[in-house]
């Protein structure tokens, strides 16, 4: 489930031209969301257009009220549109009823919070083990699923511990491995960075990045930071309710590079173990 895929490398311009187009995963088409307030309908989103493929990574971004979180809503199927269509890995999700969408989350979505989500009185594991027990997944299977996406975010011989005896930038990393154990055709990441400080941030980045580029896991996120919308390879920017600008990222940063050249912050729950 965890193999690493080789990358590309020195492919020639014009052979790569020739391949095929990678399948949209998510397609909203005039997607139109009202809320009636009293005797006002408020118009938070107004016809939004857009296409997601198979192994983008694209970052999210706008200011308070702009549309961009009900977006991120009906993407992540907590939400459904008053008006158009939207289609998510073949599958038009745009009028399921609420007990629908759930199962269309668990199956096809895995979600990254800032505030983690993690119970905070079960293991790592039995946290990562958790979307897996929604879909029947045996006990055996699970353990092992949950075992290879912790350690794919470098928590290997973490699994036994409970969220308190984390730092958080694991909790986080444990979130992100819960995201990825039921093989999702899509995650989502809501300010995965806003809970934490400057060298953490650019881990959980470079675990995204080297997530999307090694396995084409396509991703989503949602950010206020415009040096953390940098790390994805496109900015859609959204205001009063439309989309105002969406641009491929001209000057990508690289997390795994700047690693190497932040300083190391020594993790206090380890001093304490």
């Amino acid at each position: 489930m965890f193999s690493v895929e080789p990358q590309l490398v020195n492919v020639n311009p014009a052979l790569l031209a020739q391949m095929p187009e990678a399948r949209p995963v998510i397609q909203l088409d005039h997607i139109h969301k009202t809320y009636t307030m009293g005797d006002v309908d408020v118009h938070a989103l107004r016809g939004v257009s857009l296409n997601i493929r198979e192994g983008e990574f694209v970052a999210i971004m706008g200011a308070s009220g702009s549309g961009k979180s009900t977006t991120m809503n009906i993407i992540g199927c907590l939400d459904r549109p008053t008006r158009g269509s939207y289609i998510l890995d073949g599958e038009d999700v745009s009028q399921l009823s609420k007990d629908e969408r759930a199962d269309i989350r668990c199956q096809k979505i895995g979600f990254v919070f800032q505030g983690f989500n993690l119970l905070s009185r079960t293991s790592a594991l039995e946290n990562v083990e958790l979307p897996m027990l929604y879909l029947g997944v045996d006990a055996a299977q699970r353990r092992q699923r949950a075992t290879e996406a912790l350690a794919a975010v470098g928590l290997a011989g973490r699994e036994q511990n409970h969220p308190n005896q984390l730092s958080g930038g694991q909790q986080q990393r444990v979130a992100v491995a819960r995201s990825l154990v039921n093989n999702p055709a899509l995650i989502l990441a809501d300010e995965p960075t806003g809970n934490l400080d400057s060298r953490t941030s650019v881990e959980v980045m470079e675990i995204f990045q080297r997530l999307n580029r090694e396995r084409g896991i396509t991703l989503v996120l949602v950010t206020h930071e415009p040096d953390i919308a940098e790390y994805a390879d496109r900015v859609v920017v959204f205001k009063d309710g439309k989309i105002k600008s969406d641009r491929p990222v001209e000057h990508r940063r690289n997390a795994a590079e700047e690693l190497k050249n932040l300083p190391i912050i020594e993790d206090e729950d380890e001093d304490e173990e």
